[in-house]
């Protein structure tokens, strides 16, 4: 299955990339934004997408503006919000009728959060992220959490239990902190990037599918709920 190339006009910006994953009758599609340091092509995008579309998710993946011109340096907050929001309409147009979830790797599933706790990203039944960067290895806070106590929508942390960027107790206690509509789910041994190390009876591969998994599964759960009675 080959993913179509797609342009997304950011208000505000130059247009940036975007990449349509989109299997024969998707149960959902998952606006699902690179990490702060690498794109949407990296190998790992590409595989989570298209082992998702194995399970029946379409994703679009996106390029932030910095990401589209080969700089380092991330966009302002601002920027990146717009970009998600016009991802998202993007989305919307291009999978009518398909239930929309949003999210991404680590810096990008926090932009959304951040633009859904804003204002309301239009049809968006949940969020899902890849690894949630509640803070910089070796300074725990959890001050970048702070904005998700005004998303309304059902959300999804997939968190390694090694993960430098968000220590365990601290996620823990944020997600419990926002009660029903956020779900935690734990891989064993799995840092920020979802690698294991060999001791731990796993591999990468192992781990990924089980975040795809549990991803999957949540999903349906989202939209089971979001139907009318």
């Amino acid at each position: 299955m080959n993913a179509e190339p797609v342009t997304i006009a950011v208000h505000g910006a130059q247009s940036v990339s975007g990449l349509l994953l989109r299997p024969r009758s998707p149960m959902v599609c998952y606006v699902m934004a690179h990490g702060a340091g690498a794109g949407m092509r990296h190998a790992s995008m590409a595989t989570c997408a298209e082992e998702l579309a194995q399970l029946d998710v379409a994703t679009l993946r996106f390029q932030f503006p910095y990401m589209e011109r080969g700089s380092k340096r991330t966009d302002p907050p601002s920027t990146c919000h717009g970009t998600v929001r016009a991802a998202v309409s993007v989305a919307r147009d291009l999978c009518p009728a398909v239930p929309l979830l949003a999210g991404g790797r680590s810096f990008g599933g926090r932009m959304t959060s951040q633009a859904q706790a804003l204002d309301p990203l239009p049809g968006v039944l949940g969020l899902a992220f890849l690894g949630f960067p509640l803070h910089p290895p070796g300074k725990p806070s959890v001050d970048r959490a702070a904005h998700l106590a005004e998303v309304g929508v059902p959300m999804l942390f997939l968190q390694g239990t090694r993960d430098e960027f968000a220590s365990l107790d601290l996620m823990q206690g944020v997600v419990t902190a926002l009660g029903p509509r956020a779900t935690l789910h734990l891989l064993q041994e799995a840092d920020h990037s979802f690698h294991v190390p060999a001791r731990s009876g796993r591999n990468d591969t192992d781990v990924r599918r089980e975040v795809l998994q549990a991803f999957r599964d949540w999903s349906a759960t989202v939209v089971a709920g979001a139907r009318p009675d």
